[in-house]
Formats: structure tokens, sequence, C-alpha cells
């Protein structure tokens, strides 16, 4: 286990740096309340060397063949499985999550992501279009959006860095990164591992900070497009930042779980547990609120409570802990008051609602179910972020969808039914981009897209396989006149 502390580098250019920076910033283990990293705000003259590095790069990338880059691809896939041990206990020590359970699936997936691109790459296939002129041929093909400033999140920091970096390096373009303030040390271990398989200079760059070194990457005039995934109030500052760039833009969630009457209520029961307190419940899928049928109410929540009891609350590196302490005082804090807010508006707490003592941090929150949460309170409207399961009764199919729709955050929904007809309802009807049937309201595969709904405040633009490099991409269209 990683204890000395570290001083994080910039990486530019295909080096690593020394920041000018007088910034710094310490990086505490929420596991063990030690600082294991300090890590500086990059400068202004910085991000402007990594960017400057990153338009240098992309003339030469992108006039790599899709084998070309695909290769590279499928090297840092291999170094990232060479280390995926070391990878896993880092990404625990600094973010929380279970060792066994958690972060080495997450590192494998992480592997997998980049083994993805590489092969969509090579199969984006475009259109040959019939023209009206019989001496023309029209016909298209896709172009690298240029330079990326993407910003990732601390809850599934190597995953969304790959979601993004793998589609984007492997359709030609490149990167500069900017990562949580809370978990920049992984990132730093990660671009190690990506250094070794040889990815060119210029093409991935890392610099560190917080909102303001964020939004000046996206401001930046050297940076075409932009990816982030993060809460709605921070996407709305950088939708207003970046302006006309191409972004892909996921926003968070709060995602309901519909239990319908004709349920299979163990599954039910088993699904919003997993989706509720998976990573601590700080997922933007999570199931964030369980809409139940009052008719099978009573059943099911004898069900969760039971399940419930099953996720023991630890240190991430016990191998029977599968839930580990929450990341950071500030989304601990929201849970806390979120659970306040439901009891004083008649809310019953049924299992945990309060953090855990006798440990080395005050991060560690007893995993919570809680019954009766009506619809004025924060949990329904507002997504909570924590490891809990929110139970609210409902009458009928049409109060259940009426119900999910309140709300401005629509990118996952669950619905348990075993009725085909009343499925096909639930999916025409909840304003949500994904809609799982029958498994928790986190399932998620990494070639499937991902994203908001319209008229939503989740954002836009998928994240998933093939459907991230369209969206890194945009379609040129040449009209060829061979008369002359």
């Amino acid at each position: 286990m990683q204890t000395k502390t570290a001083v994080l580098r910039n990486f530019i250019n295909g080096e690593w740096s020394e920041s000018a920076s007088t910034k710094v910033r310490e990086i505490v283990s929420p596991v063990t309340g030690e600082i294991i990293y300090r890590t500086p705000d990059s400068t202004e003259e910085e991000i402007d060397a990594a960017v400057a590095a990153a338009r240098k790069a992309q003339i030469t990338w992108d006039a790599a063949t899709a084998w070309e880059r695909g290769r590279v691809c499928y090297a840092i896939a291999d170094a990232i499985d060479r280390n995926k041990e070391k990878l896993s206990r880092a990404l625990s020590l600094e973010q929380g999550k279970p060792y066994e359970a958690e972060s080495l699936p997450d590192i494998e997936e992480s592997a997998e992501l980049f083994r993805i691109a590489a092969e969509d790459a090579k199969r984006m296939e475009t259109a040959i279009i019939p023209s009206q002129d019989k001496n023309k041929r029209i016909f298209t093909f896709r172009k690298a959006n240029g330079v990326y400033g993407i910003i990732i999140p601390w809850n599934f920091p190597t995953l969304m860095l790959a979601e993004f970096v793998a589609p984007a390096i492997a359709a030609g373009n490149t990167i500069v990164l900017k990562p949580s303030e809370y978990t920049p040390g992984i990132i730093s271990l990660f671009t190690e591992i990506m250094h070794e398989a040889d990815i060119p200079p210029g093409v991935f760059n890392l610099v560190y900070g917080d909102g303001k070194v964020g939004q000046q990457l996206i401001e930046h005039p050297g940076v075409d497009a932009i990816g982030f995934i993060g809460s709605h109030t921070t996407a709305e500052k950088i939708v207003r930042a970046a302006g006309l760039k191409p972004s892909i833009i996921e926003a968070s969630g709060n995602g309901p779980t519909i239990v319908c009457e004709d349920a299979d209520l163990d599954a039910a029961a088993k699904g919003s547990v997993h989706g509720g307190f998976f990573n601590a419940g700080q997922v933007c899928c999570a199931t964030a609120r369980v809409l139940v049928h009052e008719n099978v109410h009573d059943a099911f929540v004898e069900r969760v409570v039971e399940e419930a009891k099953k996720w023991s609350l630890g240190d991430p590196f016990d191998i029977s802990t599968k839930v580990g302490p929450m990341n950071n005082e500030a989304v601990a804090s929201k849970m806390e008051s979120h659970i306040q807010d439901a009891l004083a508006k008649g809310a019953d707490v049924l299992l945990g609602g309060r953090r855990a003592t006798n440990y080395p941090t005050n991060l560690y929150f007893q995993p919570t179910v809680i019954d009766n949460v009506g619809l004025d309170t924060l949990i329904n409207k507002h997504e909570t972020f924590g490891p809990i399961v929110p139970i609210i009764t409902v009458k009928s199919d049409e109060e259940a969808i009426e119900i999910a729709n309140d709300s401005d955050l629509g990118l996952q929904s669950a619905v348990y039914t075993k009725s085909s007809a009343r499925a096909f309802k639930y999916m025409n009807s909840l304003q949500t981009g994904n809609t799982i049937i029958n498994e928790h309201g986190g399932y998620w595969e990494p070639h499937v897209p991902f994203g908001g709904a319209a008229g939503t405040s989740t954002g836009w633009g998928r994240i998933g396989g093939r459907y991230t490099m369209l969206d890194m991409t945009y379609l040129r269209t040449v009209t060829w006149d061979f008369s002359s």
C-alpha cells in the first residue's frame, strides 16, 4: 500500500515537468487519513504549453492510419494489464472504493475501453451519396475534431479517462486532460503507464488544478472540443465558457428505479441495493430513488433491508468489504443533509443513516435504507450521491412515470416488471437517455451508448464504444467533378 507522499508533475509533450505554481494542495486518503500526494494548480503558461504540444502533435496523429493509432491503443491496454494491481491499489487508497470488488474491475475495464476503441476506429465507414449530376461523385469521411480539453471527476477516474481518451486518440484527436482535484494521483500513475506504451509526444498531456484551471483549459483558443463528466452545475459553467466548441457533456443523474406490482421482488431488492451501494453510491446512474407500487411495498422493503445488511462497510483492502468510505467531505455532508431533510419531512430510516465511528477518517458512511421519502425532499429532487436506497410509494404506473419525470436530471432509469407491455410503456415514457429493464439502474457495458435525455440538464453526446468516436469526429463531405 502506498503511503509515501509524492509531488505530482505535469506531463507535457511526452515529458514530466515540475510545475512553477506556488499553489499546492494536499491529497488526503479517505481510507487512512494520510497525505498521499501533493499536487500543484498548473499555471496558465503550463496550460499554454500543453495545448501547444497537443496542437503540434495532432497534425501528425490525425494523418496516421486507424491501424497505427489502434496499435498504440492496444499497447496502452497491455500496459494497463501488466500494472493492474499497482493501479488498483492506488485507486482504492485515493478514491476509497473496495480493491477486490471494484478497483480491479475498474482497471480491467479501462484497458478494455482502449481495445474497443482500437477496433472501432477501423470500422468508421461512411456513405457514398448519389449525385444529380452524372459527372459528379459525392462521398463522405470522418475527421477528428482536433485538440480536446477533457475534465473528469473523482468517482471513476481511470474509467472516465479511458471513456474519453481511448476513442479520442483512436479517432485522431489529441488531448489535454485535467483530473479532479480529489484524485490526481491515480491519473498521474495512469499517465506513467500510458507513457510506457510509447504514446507519441503531445498526443496526451496532463495538467492539474481546480475549477479555475479547468476554465482556462476550456476557454483556451487552441482547444477545439470539450469532454466533461461531472455535476450539472459545473457543466453549465463549462458550456458557457466553451461556446460553440463541440462537446460531450454528462452531468449527473437522479435515476429512478421503478418496482411494479408484478415485479420479481427478490431481483428488484437485490438490484436496488446494488445500484444504491456500489461505489458507496457515488455513481451518476445510481439507484437515487426507488418508486415502488403500494401493493408490494411491504414485501419489497423487507427484502431490501435484508439485502442491504449483506453490504459490509469497511477497509477497502479487506476482501470482505463491499462499501468503502466516501471520497470527500463535501459529498459526505451532502448525504447527511439529504437524510436530515427527509427525516424532517416524515421519512423513516430503516438501516444506517449516519457516519460510522472507529474508522481512520470521518468519511465512512453507513449503508442506508430510508422509507416513506416525500416528493418535496432533497433526495427526490436532487442527486444525493451516497450509499442510500430511498423508497417512495406510488399507486399506479402513471404516478410512477409522473414522479420519475419530475426531475431536471434524465440519465438512466430502471424498471422491474414481468409484463412486456408495461416495459414498453416505461421505455417510451421515461425521460432518461437509458432505461434498464429487470436489472439494476447502474448497469453498464463499455461499448453501449450512455448519456442524458434531451430536455433535461444531464447534457448531450454519448459515452461508450463507437458512439463516443462519432461525437469526437465530424463528417466531411466531398463533391468531385469528373467532367474536366
